[in-house]
């Protein structure tokens, strides 16, 4: 069994690459927490196979909130990244989504679909 990570990010934001950066790195950290707590058993196995992760795009709010109430649905451990609009985006725009530390063929049924950022 293969286990891995999904991120999705906002792809019409007009974020910069380092502002995509922090906010997919938010979203892995908060959704491999989550598996901590709920799916241990998964997170020592993705650690143990080198933290397979692929970063995917989506355009939209809706979109991104679809994903994540689909990773909720299929009990998954998952994250949706509000920010703080600091910096670039406004405050509280839903910015990324993690799915995983999760089976590869549970997390692909929700993001097979995307294409990658």
């Amino acid at each position: 069994m293969t286990f891995k990570q999904a991120i999705v990010i906002r792809n019409d934001l007009g974020m910069g690459k380092g502002k995509l950066a922090a906010q997919c790195s938010h979203a892995s950290v908060q959704a491999a927490m989550e598996a901590r707590e709920t799916k241990p058993a998964a997170l020592q196995a993705w650690l143990d196979e080198g933290m397979e992760k692929i970063v995917l795009k989506t355009i939209g709010e809706e979109s991104l909130n679809e994903i994540y109430r689909q990773a909720r649905r299929a009990k998954l451990p998952c994250s949706l990244v509000h920010d703080a609009g600091r910096t670039q985006v406004p405050s509280g725009s839903a910015t990324a989504v993690a799915i995983g530390p999760a089976e590869e063929k549970a997390v692909d049924a929700i993001t097979g679909k995307l294409k990658l950022l």
